[in-house]
């Protein structure tokens, strides 16, 4: 296969060797905006996050496979792909274990009182906290158990929290006391001590989420699309690592909110994901090539 590969596979030069002796033509470009490396015309299969935004779909047009280095599709214009007949992955698995892990940690932050033991460490002040809050059973609300939800389900049940997903198919999901249908979302943000966004953003849900319906006590997470979730008139404690507009623009509210953790989109950044992201890649390719051998 004619390959374009870019930057966003972060580990793509130390493979590309074995790419070329697995009968891969390649072409390589480090940044998504440059210049593209070769004619597109030439282009069979890329390797990619947000190519298309700088280059049309349409520029490609015997484009046959795409391998994509996010998890989310929202870059991608998927009704072009579907109606040329594309095969295209996403990274499947690769980034729900460092965004489980930072939904507990950002859980626990809130109560275990971190940001109130660090500025009495500031002020070398020693007091007691007497309104420390445990996991054990607090009612968590998962909207969205795809590979990430199904991760945060499964650290937050050993700490012996009850779990209800919310999801679009609500058949043979494991790991939840309960999963039900998105249109009871409303229902259960307003009884729920914890709720984890981790949905795809897609145009049915702008929106899904209105922080307005959670408990002033509860703890909204989001690590999935700042669109996702509309956050007027919250009064719920907040985790928020994704936003409508990114960067966060200085002179937002959002920065001086009380109660509010801000991340800069990073909560899928773990020491695991190169190896995870290789194998995937590679797994894909020649699961490819096998099927394109049998044709």
């Amino acid at each position: 296969m004619r390959l374009l590969i870019t930057g966003a596979w972060p580990d793509a030069e130390k493979h590309i060797p074995l790419l070329k002796l697995s009968g891969n033509e390649i072409a390589y470009m480090r940044q998504e905006t440059d210049p593209l490396p070769c004619d597109p015309e030439w282009v069979e299969g890329v390797i990619c996050n947000g190519l298309f935004l700088t280059y049309p779909i349409t520029a490609f047009p015997h484009l046959r496979y795409i391998q994509l280095t996010s998890v989310g599709y929202d870059r991608v214009p998927m009704e072009a792909v579907h109606a040329a007949g594309i095969k295209i992955h996403n990274a499947h698995g690769v980034y729900s274990i460092p965004m489980a892990e930072f939904a507990i940690a950002g859980i626990l932050s809130f109560y275990k009182g971190f940001a109130v033991f660090r500025d009495q460490q500031d002020k070398h002040i020693w007091a007691k906290n007497r309104s420390l809050l445990e996991l054990f059973g607090k009612k968590v609300v998962i909207v969205g158990c795809g590979d990430v939800g199904r991760e945060c389900a499964k650290r937050l049940r050993s700490f012996g929290a009850v779990l209800t997903g919310v999801n679009r198919n609500v058949e043979n999901m494991e790991g939840f006391d309960r999963v039900v249908e998105l249109q009871a979302l409303d229902e259960e943000l307003e009884t729920a001590d914890i709720v984890i966004i981790s949905i795809a953003f897609t145009q049915e849900t702008v929106g899904l989420v209105k922080a307005k319906k959670l408990k002033p006590d509860a703890i909204l997470v989001n690590i999935a699309r700042g669109q996702i979730v509309d956050l007027a008139d919250r009064v719920c404690s907040a985790v928020l690592d994704v936003f409508e507009e990114e960067p966060l623009p200085p002179d937002s509210d959002l920065w001086d909110a009380e109660r509010t953790v801000i991340t800069p989109h990073n909560s899928f950044v773990g020491d695991g994901n190169n190896s995870r992201l290789n194998d995937l890649i590679m797994l894909n390719l020649r699961e490819w090539t096998r099927r394109e051998s049998l044709q």
